[in-house]
């Protein structure tokens, strides 16, 4: 064990945050997020997390993890034409944390946009996240 890494942050999680280098990113998914198959598919490193919640690993992960100051860093899957109507509220949960850790809004990404940046991810992390339209993607930044 260590001190000061929240407990919900796997030793595997961990070392994969460690070896990202600026530019990579990670995808923190909802419990529907096809990320075995994206993940199978592109070489990415696919992680679980299967009791924990996006909102509760995003808080976690950015505690250490520096966010690109120079380029956009949070995207977020946006809602379908069919669910155009639906209010997510958990992209208000999101920006209030992101927003501790930059100054930059997240960037809304169409559902098909998403998934073809997800095929380039380093490392896509599934969550028992409930809520829908709850896929976030973080860009990794320098420690200065």
């Amino acid at each position: 064990m260590l001190k000061g890494i929240n407990k919900i942050i796997s030793p595997e999680l961990l070392c994969v945050l460690d070896k990202m280098g600026h530019g990579d990113e990670i995808i923190l998914s909802d419990g529907n997020f096809p990320g075995e198959a994206i993940g199978a598919g592109s070489g990415a490193v696919v992680l679980r997390s299967d009791g924990t919640g996006v909102p509760e690993l995003l808080s976690a992960i950015l505690e250490l993890f520096p966010l690109d100051a120079y380029d956009n860093n949070v995207f977020l899957m946006d809602k379908t034409e069919t669910d155009r109507d639906l209010k997510v509220e958990i992209w208000d949960t999101y920006r209030d944390i992101v927003s501790k850790h930059t100054d930059k809004e997240p960037v809304f990404l169409e559902r098909f946009e998403f998934y073809e940046r997800a095929k380039k991810a380093y490392s896509i992390v599934v969550t028992g996240e409930g809520a829908i339209y709850a896929n976030v993607i973080l860009k990794k930044g320098v420690v200065k």
